[in-house]
């Protein structure tokens, strides 16, 4: 039951009541309190951990990249326009039927006679004679020193007949080209101007590591100036351009434009030239190619002394010693580059140097494969003598040779031979059925020709072919199929598993370790 007692308010609850109450009434008619007002108009801020840049870096070498243009100069026409062509398949002026608009209109304002110097325009003939000059590619490049030495990549320059340098504030100045260098992909250009160049330096390669950050400048799309980020990816990547791959791989976008452009670290220094990109698409995947610092220095050092490039040369055909391959010469672990052939009159023929000699070290320095060979020759001067160890006949042996030069028109130092020929069957046969092939004696008496290979068989596993020639086994020399079976009995005698096979085909020699355990 509810009473008059229960319902009254007591003292206590009608002041704090009335004290709510008025200060309701206060807010009312004056606002909210300037305290209180103020933490509703601020925006939110969040004090935030300093956050690494590279605007200093950007800064500091911006001035030293540039874009470089490229132009070629157009096919001459003829005196009487008949060799002047169009972009439609190529078709000549005279193919045109004689009511075609098109050659109305070059008849009467096409090139005649005499004024070809004169009036310019596409396809027309210049003060000598030579076509007009035709933007054909662009990309990147930077100063390496102040009296305007610039560096970019060959394949950005190798076709140009002029060169334009656009500087990162629009200013546009002509180049002439010192050297280039088609093996590593590296050119120099010279512009020849009064104003001190901003220019950068090569960083230490010893001290770039996979992880450290790296930033490329450069002119993607012809753009220009455009900085990206990333880390290095990989070190000593080998993309199958040449025998001196040894490219730095970094994730930072690179795209087309972005060729001939430098790869920096965060001192400012170049650790490598964008040279290409993995990219299925024709853009950036976030895979790019860089050649590095220690590579280019040298290289560009050569190109502004002498305008080209001489490379230690050693002049023997190399392939990749394989796990088969060592077993099959005693070698002790799967390194080192296996001589194929040596080239007639190169210095490691007149050193000695034999096929089935395996290069393990140069000057003492352990050689990992044909590429690391390749890379160490080239790097040392021509006429310098060098001790090369080799492993022959189960053995380590050395021998003393003197570098030679890499004649710009023959084979690179190393080489591999991946791909076979093949060639129609001999009519008569004998079996080496535990090798899986057949062989007949060679119409020139040298080796054996492999009649044919079974197609379950190691010897097909490992790329042999009809029509190619055994020539050797375990580096002797056989002539029949008898010859072979004495050499792998032997090897059997002295415990190993494998023999090492010498393939000759058309585009070369090669070796083959095929297993010998078998029956």
């Amino acid at each position: 039951m509810i009473t008059t007692k229960s319902l009254r308010p007591s003292l206590k609850t009608v002041l704090k009541a009335s004290t709510v109450a008025g200060l309701a009434a206060v807010m009312l008619t004056s606002g909210l309190p300037a305290r209180v007002s103020q933490s509703f108009a601020e925006a939110v801020k969040v004090e935030a951990p300093p956050v690494p840049s590279f605007a200093n870096v950007v800064d500091a070498v911006s001035p030293a990249v540039v874009s470089v243009r490229v132009q070629s100069r157009v096919n001459p026409v003829s005196e009487d326009g008949s060799d002047f062509t169009f972009g439609f398949g190529g078709r000549g002026f005279d193919e045109l039927p004689d009511d075609h608009p098109l050659k109305r209109f070059f008849k009467e304002f096409g090139p005649r006679g005499d004024d070809h110097s004169e009036r310019g325009g596409p396809g027309r003939r210049g003060p000598h004679g030579e076509g007009r000059l035709r933007p054909t590619s662009q990309g990147s490049g930077f100063f390496i020193s102040e009296d305007g030495y610039l560096v970019t990549n060959n394949h950005v320059v190798s076709d140009g007949s002029a060169f334009t340098v656009i500087l990162n504030d629009g200013t546009e100045l002509d180049a002439k080209l010192i050297g280039k260098d088609s093996r590593t992909d590296l050119a120099v250009l010279k512009v020849d101007d009064k104003r001190k160049f901003t220019y950068v330096g090569w960083a230490d390669d010893s001290k770039v590591r996979v992880g450290d950050w790296v930033v490329a400048v450069g002119n993607p799309f012809g753009l220009g100036g455009t900085v990206t980020s990333g880390i290095i990816s990989a070190r000593g990547r080998d993309i199958g351009s040449g025998p001196y791959d040894d490219y730095l791989q970094v994730d930072a976008a690179v795209n087309r434009g972005n060729s001939g452009g430098p790869t920096f670290n965060l001192s400012g220094e170049v650790v490598g030239i964008n040279t290409a990109i993995f990219s299925p698409s024709g853009g950036n995947v976030g895979i790019a190619f860089a050649i590095p610092a220690a590579v280019a220095k040298d290289v560009v050092t050569d190109l502004i002394k002498d305008g080209s490039v001489s490379r230690g040369w050693l002049g023997v055909q190399i392939q990749p010693v394989t796990k088969d391959i060592a077993e099959s010469l005693g070698l002790a672990e799967a390194s080192g580059a296996l001589v194929v052939e040596p080239q007639a009159g190169s210095p490691g023929e007149k050193a000695g140097i034999k096929k089935g000699d395996v290069v393990t070290a140069l000057n003492g320095d352990t050689i990992k494969d044909p590429r690391d060979l390749a890379r160490k020759v080239a790097a040392i001067r021509p006429g310098t003598t060098v001790d090369l160890s080799l492993w022959r006949n189960g053995k380590s042996e050395s021998v003393k040779l003197e570098i030679g030069t890499l004649p710009k028109d023959d084979k690179e130092a190393a080489k591999s031979q991946d791909s076979q020929s093949e060639d129609t069957q001999p009519s008569s046969e004998q079996a080496l059925a535990n090798l899986g092939v057949t062989v007949v004696p060679s119409d020139d008496g040298k080796g054996v020709t492999i009649a044919s290979v079974d197609e379950d068989s190691d010897a097909s596993d490992r790329g042999l072919k009809t029509g190619e020639k055994i020539v050797s086994v375990n580096n002797q020399e056989v002539k029949s199929a008898d010859d072979i079976l004495k050499v792998i009995n032997a090897a059997k005698k002295d415990g190993r598993s494998k023999a090492l096979f010498q393939i000759e085909a058309e585009n070369g020699s090669r070796f083959v370790a095929l297993p010998i355990d078998q029956g």
